[in-house]
């Protein structure tokens, strides 16, 4: 009877446990998932990141390397691995007279954004 109460004080703990491990697991499992997609979905011709901060463009690519041209002419090959993300090309802004006050005015979203990162 006393074995049991002892180990009821530590249901609790357990069951906290238990709910950070699978909320843990099930956020590795989304990042894996979207490197995966990212690497299925990468064309020559994207620019992107590396895992290293380096910025290239997508000049060929194999089952589990990428060429990527660092500079005119300068192509390196590596690991589909190493691509962190991919350059989203900028819209391109309406003209007008606060067309420039507006591009540096942020969300609050936007600050908060960046503040986490």
């Amino acid at each position: 009877m006393r074995a049991a109460m002892e180990l009821l004080s530590f249901l609790p703990l357990i069951i906290i446990m238990g709910a950070f491990m699978f909320f843990a697991s099930r956020r590795q499992r989304k990042a894996v998932k979207a490197t995966i997609d990212l690497q299925e979905s990468l064309r020559v011709g994207d620019r992107v990141h590396t895992t290293s901060g380096l910025q290239a463009t997508i000049a060929g690519l194999g089952e589990d390397t990428v060429d990527l041209e660092i500079a005119p002419g300068v192509v390196t090959t590596w690991m589909k691995l190493a691509v962190r993300d991919r350059i989203v090309p900028a819209a391109p802004e309406i003209g007008g007279e606060n067309a420039t006050e507006q591009a540096f005015e942020l969300s609050e979203t936007d600050g908060d954004r960046l503040s986490r990162d």
